[in-house]
Protein backbone atom coordinates (compact mmCIF):
# COMPACT_ATOMS: atom_id res chain seq x y z
CA UNK A 1 0.00 0.00 0.00
CA UNK A 2 1.37 3.40 -0.95
CA UNK A 3 1.40 6.15 1.67
CA UNK A 4 -1.58 8.46 2.18
CA UNK A 5 0.74 11.45 1.80
CA UNK A 6 1.73 10.20 -1.65
CA UNK A 7 -1.90 9.72 -2.63
CA UNK A 8 -2.85 13.25 -1.56
CA UNK A 9 0.09 14.81 -3.39
CA UNK A 10 -0.72 12.90 -6.55
CA UNK A 11 -4.37 13.86 -6.32
CA UNK A 12 -3.47 17.54 -6.15
CA UNK A 13 -1.37 17.30 -9.29
CA UNK A 14 -4.01 15.23 -11.08
CA UNK A 15 -6.50 18.07 -10.77
CA UNK A 16 -3.99 20.48 -12.27
CA UNK A 17 -3.06 18.16 -15.13
CA UNK A 18 -6.70 17.86 -16.15
CA UNK A 19 -6.81 21.64 -16.50
CA UNK A 20 -4.23 21.61 -19.29
CA UNK A 21 -5.30 22.84 -22.74
CA UNK A 22 -3.33 22.94 -25.98
CA UNK A 23 -0.32 20.70 -26.27
CA UNK A 24 3.08 22.35 -26.62
CA UNK A 25 6.62 21.72 -25.52
CA UNK A 26 9.82 23.10 -24.09
CA UNK A 27 13.02 23.13 -26.08
CA UNK A 28 15.28 21.54 -23.52
CA UNK A 29 15.95 20.61 -19.91
CA UNK A 30 14.82 22.77 -17.02
CA UNK A 31 15.93 22.59 -13.41
CA UNK A 32 15.51 19.06 -12.07
CA UNK A 33 15.02 17.33 -15.41
CA UNK A 34 17.07 14.19 -16.09
CA UNK A 35 19.10 14.03 -19.28
CA UNK A 36 21.15 11.61 -21.32
CA UNK A 37 23.82 12.09 -23.99
CA UNK A 38 25.96 14.96 -25.23
CA UNK A 39 24.58 18.32 -24.08
CA UNK A 40 26.16 19.89 -27.18
CA UNK A 41 24.40 17.54 -29.62
CA UNK A 42 22.72 19.41 -32.49
CA UNK A 43 19.32 17.85 -31.85
CA UNK A 44 17.51 18.31 -28.53
CA UNK A 45 14.93 15.57 -27.95
CA UNK A 46 12.44 15.93 -25.11
CA UNK A 47 10.03 13.23 -23.94
CA UNK A 48 7.23 13.91 -21.46
CA UNK A 49 6.51 10.56 -19.86
CA UNK A 50 4.61 9.01 -16.97
CA UNK A 51 5.53 5.83 -15.11
CA UNK A 52 1.88 4.74 -15.20
CA UNK A 53 1.39 5.38 -18.94
CA UNK A 54 1.16 2.16 -20.98
CA UNK A 55 2.09 3.96 -24.22
CA UNK A 56 5.21 5.33 -22.51
CA UNK A 57 6.13 1.79 -21.50
CA UNK A 58 5.66 0.61 -25.09
CA UNK A 59 7.97 3.36 -26.35
CA UNK A 60 10.57 2.61 -23.68
CA UNK A 61 10.51 -1.13 -24.23
CA UNK A 62 10.14 -1.37 -28.01
CA UNK A 63 11.49 1.83 -29.59
CA UNK A 64 13.84 3.61 -27.20
CA UNK A 65 16.68 1.02 -27.14
CA UNK A 66 17.24 1.34 -30.89
CA UNK A 67 16.71 5.12 -30.76
CA UNK A 68 19.29 5.45 -27.97
CA UNK A 69 21.87 3.35 -29.82
CA UNK A 70 21.35 5.24 -33.08
CA UNK A 71 21.19 8.80 -31.83
CA UNK A 72 22.03 9.32 -28.14
CA UNK A 73 25.04 7.00 -27.88
CA UNK A 74 26.51 8.45 -31.08
CA UNK A 75 26.31 12.04 -29.88
CA UNK A 76 23.68 13.13 -32.41
CA UNK A 77 20.88 13.71 -29.90
CA UNK A 78 20.66 15.08 -26.37
CA UNK A 79 17.71 13.46 -24.59
CA UNK A 80 15.66 14.95 -21.77
CA UNK A 81 13.00 13.10 -19.80
CA UNK A 82 10.36 15.40 -18.35
CA UNK A 83 8.34 13.69 -15.63
CA UNK A 84 4.55 13.83 -15.89
CA UNK A 85 1.75 12.15 -13.93
CA UNK A 86 -1.12 10.24 -15.49
CA UNK A 87 -3.71 7.98 -13.75
CA UNK A 88 -3.15 6.29 -11.41
CA UNK A 89 -1.04 9.29 -10.41
CA UNK A 90 0.17 7.77 -7.15
CA UNK A 91 1.84 4.95 -9.09
CA UNK A 92 3.58 7.39 -11.43
CA UNK A 93 4.67 9.50 -8.46
CA UNK A 94 6.08 6.51 -6.60
CA UNK A 95 7.96 5.33 -9.67
CA UNK A 96 9.71 8.64 -10.24
CA UNK A 97 10.53 9.01 -6.53
CA UNK A 98 12.18 5.59 -6.47
CA UNK A 99 14.17 6.33 -9.65
CA UNK A 100 15.51 9.54 -8.13
CA UNK A 101 16.30 7.93 -4.80
CA UNK A 102 18.44 5.38 -6.64
CA UNK A 103 20.73 8.23 -7.69
CA UNK A 104 21.51 10.04 -10.95
CA UNK A 105 23.72 7.24 -12.25
CA UNK A 106 20.94 4.68 -11.79
CA UNK A 107 17.93 6.88 -12.58
CA UNK A 108 17.39 5.75 -16.16
CA UNK A 109 18.02 2.08 -15.40
CA UNK A 110 15.35 2.20 -12.69
CA UNK A 111 12.93 4.00 -15.03
CA UNK A 112 13.58 1.27 -17.59
CA UNK A 113 12.98 -1.47 -15.01
CA UNK A 114 9.70 0.08 -13.91
CA UNK A 115 8.45 0.35 -17.48
CA UNK A 116 9.40 -3.28 -18.12
CA UNK A 117 7.49 -4.33 -14.99
CA UNK A 118 4.56 -1.95 -15.42
CA UNK A 119 2.22 -4.65 -16.73
CA UNK A 120 3.00 -6.84 -13.72
CA UNK A 121 2.21 -3.98 -11.34
CA UNK A 122 -1.20 -3.40 -12.87
CA UNK A 123 -2.06 -7.06 -13.42
CA UNK A 124 -1.19 -8.13 -9.87
CA UNK A 125 -2.08 -4.89 -8.12
CA UNK A 126 1.10 -5.24 -6.08
CA UNK A 127 2.58 -1.86 -6.95
CA UNK A 128 4.55 -1.58 -3.74
CA UNK A 129 6.01 -5.06 -4.04
CA UNK A 130 7.21 -4.56 -7.60
CA UNK A 131 8.67 -1.13 -6.86
CA UNK A 132 10.39 -2.44 -3.72
CA UNK A 133 11.99 -5.26 -5.72
CA UNK A 134 13.28 -2.78 -8.29
CA UNK A 135 14.51 -0.41 -5.58
CA UNK A 136 16.39 -3.21 -3.85
CA UNK A 137 17.99 -4.28 -7.12
CA UNK A 138 19.24 -0.68 -7.42
CA UNK A 139 20.83 -0.88 -3.97
CA UNK A 140 18.13 0.64 -1.75
CA UNK A 141 17.05 -1.03 1.48
CA UNK A 142 13.38 -1.38 2.37
CA UNK A 143 13.84 1.33 4.99
CA UNK A 144 15.30 3.69 2.37
CA UNK A 145 12.49 2.77 -0.02
CA UNK A 146 9.83 3.63 2.56
CA UNK A 147 11.55 6.92 3.38
CA UNK A 148 11.80 7.71 -0.32
CA UNK A 149 8.04 7.44 -0.83
CA UNK A 150 7.43 9.81 2.09
CA UNK A 151 10.02 12.44 1.15
CA UNK A 152 7.91 15.61 1.16
CA UNK A 153 10.62 17.72 -0.46
CA UNK A 154 10.97 15.26 -3.34
CA UNK A 155 7.19 15.06 -3.80
CA UNK A 156 6.96 18.86 -3.81
CA UNK A 157 9.75 19.11 -6.40
CA UNK A 158 8.06 16.52 -8.63
CA UNK A 159 4.75 18.34 -8.36
CA UNK A 160 6.48 21.59 -9.37
CA UNK A 161 7.96 19.93 -12.47
CA UNK A 162 4.56 18.57 -13.50
CA UNK A 163 2.90 21.93 -12.85
CA UNK A 164 5.51 23.59 -15.07
CA UNK A 165 4.81 21.09 -17.87
CA UNK A 166 1.08 21.83 -17.70
CA UNK A 167 1.33 25.59 -17.23
CA UNK A 168 4.30 26.54 -19.39
CA UNK A 169 4.56 23.73 -21.94
CA UNK A 170 0.79 23.04 -22.19
CA UNK A 171 1.28 19.30 -21.98
CA UNK A 172 -1.95 17.32 -21.58
CA UNK A 173 -0.89 13.73 -22.15
CA UNK A 174 1.96 11.27 -22.49
CA UNK A 175 4.09 10.36 -24.20
CA UNK A 176 4.65 13.72 -25.89
CA UNK A 177 7.79 14.22 -27.97
CA UNK A 178 9.50 17.53 -28.76
CA UNK A 179 12.49 18.02 -31.08
CA UNK A 180 14.36 21.34 -31.01
CA UNK A 181 11.38 23.04 -29.43
CA UNK A 182 8.78 21.68 -31.87
CA UNK A 183 6.27 19.04 -30.80
CA UNK A 184 6.46 16.23 -33.31
CA UNK A 185 4.11 13.65 -31.82
CA UNK A 186 1.87 12.69 -28.93
CA UNK A 187 1.16 9.02 -28.36
CA UNK A 188 2.98 5.99 -29.71
CA UNK A 189 5.63 6.59 -32.36
CA UNK A 190 7.85 4.34 -34.45
CA UNK A 191 11.59 4.61 -34.95
CA UNK A 192 10.87 5.46 -38.59
CA UNK A 193 8.78 8.46 -37.56
CA UNK A 194 11.55 9.65 -35.26
CA UNK A 195 14.14 9.13 -38.02
CA UNK A 196 12.14 11.45 -40.28
CA UNK A 197 11.63 14.07 -37.58
CA UNK A 198 15.31 14.12 -36.63
CA UNK A 199 16.36 14.30 -40.27
CA UNK A 200 14.09 17.33 -40.70
CA UNK A 201 15.43 18.97 -37.51
CA UNK A 202 19.02 18.36 -38.66
CA UNK A 203 18.67 20.28 -41.92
Amino acid sequence: MLSRRLLLAAAAVAGLALAGCNKGGASGPAEGDMTMGDANAPVKFVEYASMSCSHCATFNNEVFPAFKAKYIDTGKVHYTLKEFLTPPEQVATAGFLVARCAGKDKYFSVVDAIFHNQAEMFQTGDVRGVLLRIAQSAGLTEEQFNACLQDEAAIKALNARVERAVRDDRITGTPTFVINGKQIASGEVTLGQLDAAIAEASK
